[in-house]
């Protein structure tokens, strides 16, 4: 009988920013059961990847656990796999920033370990041609992607029992293809029909001179555990003990070895140079929504057609189009390349090391995308990501203009997309406005807290909101946790936290950040306003603004104009609004003023609005409130029509108070910010912030200038 080597690679991670208790449950579900299991099982060789993250928690909370690994490492088992550090997407950050994480990862691999890495996890498996420079400048040998990279290039699975060399400018590096086969049915198939799968391919002969067969399987270490269900899956009925058992009795053709060990002891089986990819699903993840399902729905009819030879020669997506595809993704990348640049221009070697680290922690890949793991729609992990930017970014200006009371504007192009945008910085605060998109403000960063205020999300449309409305139609909805039979994340039932999500998918027009000038129909109301199907008649909520004025002195000021329309059934009349920011040095203070006049003949009468989409964490809980000046407290995240006041202040015992004051009394409309996202645990309705709104009724002839002043103190 001929034989065949397995090479498993196990990746475990948690994001920057994850609660604790998540970090606590997956040690106690999936890391530590699975090194238990390798203890009981010598005859079973991996490979095993720590994120930076989990790293730092588990030698806090759990210090007796690398030590155990270190001795599966000392006696042979265990390969230990380098990557970057804080689990980036490895292609979207600067090269010194590609180094630094890859080499403080390995330093402290060498340190926990005693291990020299020659293999590299990368994160997503989303790969890019000219990545092999800076793995193999680090001195790493090789690395894991999906077969999905290879099969883009016209190999078939029977041509990836073995490992590739690929090269960039002269660099080299060897890569493996984990096997799709493999991942679906490890651990979610039996373990006979596991093993009959292995047997079957190393009865298979070989070409003369080729290497011997290695079927590679990487993956998440969580779905051994963490992954619903898989707890009871796993351990309690014991598949991996089935498993590891299974390879330990057939080890006379069923040779288990570390993927670095194969590519040390065997030759490659060729040469290849593959296209930007990642894993099958996320190719469909990065698709716009419409073609997502449409790519989805494909993909399942050659499935139920038996045309899965077909599947091969489908391509998905680019993993860039997230950038595009979320603008909120492309802030925090733009924002987390300018403090980069910030940071490494640092003269003082300690202070640049300090910022350096809180960057790269800001540059964890969780939020920089989304799928089937909620991703950037995960508000804790966006803020979490935000608030070592911020911090970097707090360090940075404290040592080059000191304590203060400081200020500087600076007017560039900062999220690379031709337009100008202006940013202001204080010690207390941080704006980045942006002219052409409405005059808005994209970013407010509370420093005090490493906040940033407007983090919050828009609800977007996406592909999977079709399965979502399709499944309610034909009443195949199924609650979380009454499915009746374990599932695979990847199965075609659709399984909701909740009933009646259907009812609440939502999605908007513009991009919820804050200063929205809104000129809407006088009876608009709040219900309709919430599910952003009112009229709105104005042209001035993501139109462009032109930088009328700015200045410095005494403190920074910008004045932006727009002559736009008021659309009403009477037809476009014109209309000139001004808005102008102040910042102070010396205090937590923003002060907007408006203008708002009729330049035509005609006299406008509508409802203006100031709409702020604050993004906290928290703000859904009893933690976060509205506080009226009688003293009434109202929930933060309740759908609520708020009675005219000039002055308001919204608490939240996190994150400290922001004190709302008014030269002119308005009504207020407040309503929660809610998508419907999917999850490895199904659909969920999750907070993405609170939308609040300023709102005056306006009768205005022609000529007629309106004014109101809005301040905002950081208190």
């Amino acid at each position: 009988m001929g034989k065949i080597y397995l090479a498993l690679a196990f990746h475990n991670h948690q994001p920057v920013g994850n609660f604790d208790w998540v970090f606590e449950e997956a040690y106690r579900r999936a890391y530590e059961p699975m090194i238990a299991a390798l203890e009981r099982h010598p005859g079973v060789r991996v490979a095993l990847h720590y994120t930076g993250p989990l790293r730092d928690w588990l030698q806090t909370h759990r210090p007796d656990f690398f030590p155990r690994v270190r001795r599966l490492v000392e006696r042979g088992q265990v390969e230990i796999m380098a990557g970057a550090y804080y689990e980036p997407i490895l292609a979207i950050i600067p090269d010194e920033d590609k180094e630094g994480q890859i080499r403080k990862h390995m330093e402290s691999v060498r340190a926990d370990f005693g291990a020299e890495p020659t293999g590299f996890w990368l994160a997503e498996r989303v790969w890019e041609p000219h990545l092999p420079i800076s793995l193999a400048r680090a001195g790493l040998q090789y690395t894991i992607v999906d077969d999905t990279h290879f099969k883009w290039v016209g190999l078939t699975d029977e041509d990836l029992f073995g490992y590739y060399v690929t090269e960039e400018l002269g660099y080299p590096l060897k890569i493996f293809g984990t096997s799709k086969h493999l991942r679906y049915t490890i651990p979610w198939a039996s373990v006979q029909e596991v093993i009959d799968w292995l047997r079957e391919h190393a009865e298979r002969s070989l070409p003369p001179g080729t290497p011997p067969r290695v079927a590679v399987m990487g993956d998440d270490g969580e779905k051994f555990g963490l992954w619903p269900g898989t707890d009871i899956h796993c351990w309690d009925r014991g598949w991996i003990e089935m498993f590891f058992t299974a390879i330990e009795e057939n080890a006379d053709w069923l040779i288990s070895i570390p993927p670095g060990e194969y590519a040390a002891r065997f030759p490659p089986l060729g040469r290849i140079y593959l296209p930007t990819a990642s894993y099958d699903e996320m190719s469909e993840w990065a698709l716009p929504p419409e073609v997502s399902a449409e790519l989805t729905d494909l993909k399942h009819q050659l499935q139920a057609e038996g045309r899965t030879d077909l599947l091969r020669f489908i391509r998905g997506g680019f993993w860039r189009v997230f950038l595009a595809k979320y603008p909120e993704v492309n802030q925090m990348h733009k924002k987390m390349l300018w403090v980069s640049r910030k940071a490494w221009a640092l003269p003082d070697p300690e202070r640049r090391a300090e910022a350096l680290d809180h960057v790269w922690a800001g540059q964890c890949n969780c939020p920089y995308w989304h799928g089937v793991f909620g991703g950037v729609y995960l508000f804790h992990i966006r803020e979490a990501n935000y608030q070592h930017l911020i911090t970097a970014e707090a360090l940075v200006d404290e040592s080059r203009y000191g304590e203060g009371p400081w200020a500087y504007v600076e007017r560039f192009d900062f999220d690379a997309d031709t337009q100008e945008e202006i940013v202001i910085g204080t010690p207390d605060q941080w704006l980045l406005i942006s002219p052409y998109l409405g005059g808005q403000i994209l970013e407010w960063d509370r420093r005090d807290a490493a906040l940033n205020l407007l983090n919050g999300m828009t609800r977007h449309r996406e592909g999977y909101h079709k399965v979502l409305r399709e499944a309610a139609v034909r009443g195949e909805i199924v609650r979380t946790g009454q499915e009746g039979r374990l599932e695979s994340i990847h199965t075609h039932r659709v399984r909701v936290k909740e009933l009646g999500l259907e009812e609440r998918l939502i999605v908007d027009w513009y991009r919820r950040t804050g200063l929205i000038d809104h000129l809407m129909a006088p009876d608009t109301r709040l219900a309709a306003f919430y599910r952003a199907q009112y009229a709105e008649w104005g042209d001035f909520v993501n139109q462009p603004y032109t930088l009328f004025a700015i200045q410095t002195d005494p403190h920074p000021q910008v004045t932006l104009r727009r002559d736009g329309h008021v659309w009403d059934p009477e037809g476009p009349k014109p209309l000139r609004l001004e808005k102008r920011l102040e910042v102070f040095p010396d205090q937590p203070i923003l002060r907007v003023s408006y203008s708002l006049t009729p330049m035509g003949l005609s006299s406008i009468h509508a409802r203006f609005g100031v709409e702020v989409n604050w993004g906290m964490s928290g703000g859904d809980s009893e933690k976060a409130y509205t506080v009226w000046p009688d003293g009434e407290l109202r929930p933060f995240a309740t759908i609520e029509e708020l009675p005219e006041s000039d002055e308001l202040a919204i608490v939240h015992e996190w994150w400290g108070r922001i004190v709302i004051r008014l030269s002119r009394p308005a009504a207020w409309w407040q309503f929660p910010v809610e998508a419907i996202s999917n999850s490895e645990a199904g659909f969920e309705r999750v907070y993405e912030g609170t939308s609040l709104t300023a709102h005056w009724l306006l009768h205005l002839t022609p000529g007629e200038r309106w004014e109101t002043t809005i301040e905002f103190e950081l208190a």
